[in-house]
């Protein structure tokens, strides 16, 4: 297993400067907008990517 995974950028102003957070497992805070946030991971889904007839695109 590996370790965490990190996000590459802020979801709110796209900055890279970000650092774990003291508030617990998968929070980050960005240093540029001085927002925090927390990341969780739900599952897989079981019915997986529709693909539409047309173009093979995932709708």
């Amino acid at each position: 297993m590996s370790e965490r995974a990190a996000p590459f950028y802020c979801p709110y102003c796209g900055d890279e400067d970000l650092r774990p957070s003291e508030q617990g497992h998968g929070a980050w805070e960005c240093a540029a907008c001085n927002r925090a946030f927390q990341l969780k991971f739900l599952g897989l889904l079981a019915r997986g990517l529709k693909h539409s007839e047309a173009g093979g695109e995932p709708i």
